[in-house]
């Protein structure tokens, strides 16, 4: 009999090796990256259980659920066994979980430092594959009253109009502001065009009574904080 035909399927191994009811038995910290995809997957391919395809899934970005965040319907679909309706499936899941960490800096509500920035904002900015720039206001007591989306550009740069950046801070009525972008190059170093907008940005703030905290640029999971650099 060959290899394919030797290997058992997921419904023929011991129970407890099974993801599903594993997670039934253990719990959900019991299981592994890939026993978790293979839960979403539901069934691999005539050559790999649904665990071993998601292993080599995981395996092609380096065990990081960040990089397999950043996959496209069509790559993800390039498995063979992974059709439309499993790579949504995949896509939603990673997107649902960006959005529940993206929920959890919002309880909190005060930033004390950059660290607690990149918390806050790193949930919406680390997986796309175009810049955005955004903008949380605060109160004199650090509380994030609101943020808003105030630019979204292309792979390279996003520009930074002062008006959209300045109009939710003066609505909100908002002792400050703290800046954020990403650089989905993953290079955190500032460009000419970051610093210029950071320098327009607290003077045109300043007039208004507003104070620029910081500017944070994020790229995957470092950051870069014009604050920390004493440059505000």
């Amino acid at each position: 009999m060959s290899e394919i035909g030797d290997r058992l399927s997921i419904k023929q191994w011991a129970v407890e090796d099974r993801p599903r009811e594993k997670m039934l038995l253990k719990g959900l910290a019991s299981l592994s990256d890939a026993e978790l995809l293979a839960i979403l997957i539901g069934s691999g391919n005539d050559a790999e259980t649904a665990v071993e395809l998601a292993q080599r899934i995981l395996n092609d970005v380096s065990n990081n659920l960040n990089f397999l965040g950043k996959k496209s319907l069509k790559e993800l679909m390039s498995y063979k066994g992974i059709g439309s309706a499993k790579a949504v499936t995949i896509a939603a899941a990673l997107e649902l979980g960006r959005r529940r960490g993206a929920s959890e800096p919002l309880q909190r509500k005060i930033i004390r430092s950059s660290r607690d920035v990149f918390e806050f904002f790193s949930p919406r900015l680390s997986d796309i594959d175009h810049e955005q720039m955004w903008v949380a206001m605060v109160n004199n007591a650090s509380k994030v009253i609101d943020s808003a989306l105030v630019s979204r550009g292309g792979v390279s740069e996003t520009q930074g109009d002062i008006r959209m950046i300045l109009r939710p801070a003066i609505i909100a009525n908002c002792y400050g502001i703290i800046l954020c972008h990403n650089h989905p190059s993953g290079n955190t170093r500032p460009s000419t065009q970051d610093d210029n907008l950071t320098t327009r940005v607290a003077k045109a703030s300043g007039l208004m009574n507003i104070t620029l905290l910081d500017h944070i640029i994020i790229a995957d999971n470092r950051y870069y904080s014009y604050s920390d650099e004493g440059r505000i």
